[in-house]
């Protein structure tokens, strides 16, 4: 006989996926490894096919337990824990990045006993071209996500809540097109993805703030369909509110990307 559930909490079932996603993750790790080496890439790719597999099924049960109630205020409160740690997590990973760009440009080392490291002689980038066009679209759809949000938890307008992710979602492919047609532009004049401080810190920094736009992109794709049919209400929308806030923080990231590496590090390196 099934009994009443006298608590706040949410108890789940035993689940395959969080296994799934550990050895996805895994192969996918070996498969990298494999194919930098020339062996193979198919373990890659199965290992990445795997854990999309296991990410869409785990996230598609979260929300069907939303649907039905499980989320509870106490449960909630949780998410949103998590979801603040998980983007600390991405705060620390970025700060790696900002370290090692700005201890190069500052201090550089001597690569070999008796040479000077010389800073390369690069193209310049004009920062107030297109990285300023960039940030301003970025921003903007920052704007249509918080707007997105307003209307949701202040209003219960569910057309602007469309019409918010949708612009946002537009926006973000926009940001992502226009920062490809830069890393074009830039390989065309010259540019590296390695054999210098510089290039290494460029590309991995904007490289790795570039996929966490397509991750919110499709995060806040996942919530567009979500609205579309109707989830979300003023009081339940911890899964738009995580989308929101991993969007502001790409949004931040960005802005300090956009002063340290664009204004402050291509201007020293061109003068």
């Amino acid at each position: 006989m099934a009994h009443a559930k006298n608590h706040d909490y949410h108890i789940l079932p035993p689940s395959i996926w969080p296994l799934l996603s550990s050895v996805g993750a895994f192969i996918m790790l070996f498969g990298a490894v494999l194919w930098m080496h020339g062996i193979t890439a198919w373990a890659f790719w199965g290992g990445l096919v795997m854990v999309l597999y296991a990410a869409y099924a785990w996230w598609a049960e979260v929300v069907a337990e939303a649907r039905q109630g499980d989320h509870t205020a106490v449960v909630r409160i949780g998410l949103r824990y998590g979801f603040i740690l998980f983007v600390m997590s991405e705060v620390m990973f970025f700060f790696a990045w900002f370290w090692s760009f700005f201890k190069h440009a500052i201090y550089p080392m001597e690569t070999y006993i008796g040479t000077e490291y010389v800073a390369p002689s690069i193209y310049p980038v004009d920062a107030f071209h297109l990285p300023l066009i960039n940030t301003l679209v970025l921003l903007l759809s920052g704007c249509a996500v918080t707007w997105a949000h307003h209307a949701l938890v202040h209003n219960n307008d569910r057309k602007a809540l469309v019409q918010g992710l949708a612009i946002g979602i537009v926006l973000g492919v926009f940001f992502t097109g226009l920062q490809a047609y830069e890393y074009i532009h830039l390989l065309h004049e010259g540019w590296e993805f390695g054999g210098d401080e510089f290039y290494s810190n460029f590309f991995m920094a904007t490289g790795f703030h570039g996929f966490h736009v397509v991750l919110g992109t499709i995060f806040l794709t996942v919530c567009l369909i979500r609205a579309m049919k109707g989830d979300f209400t003023p009081e339940q929308h911890v899964g738009f509110e995580a989308a929101a806030w991993y969007w502001h923080f790409v949004d931040v990231v960005w802005l300090f990307l956009f002063v340290a590496v664009y204004v402050w590090g291509t201007a020293g390196l061109a003068h």
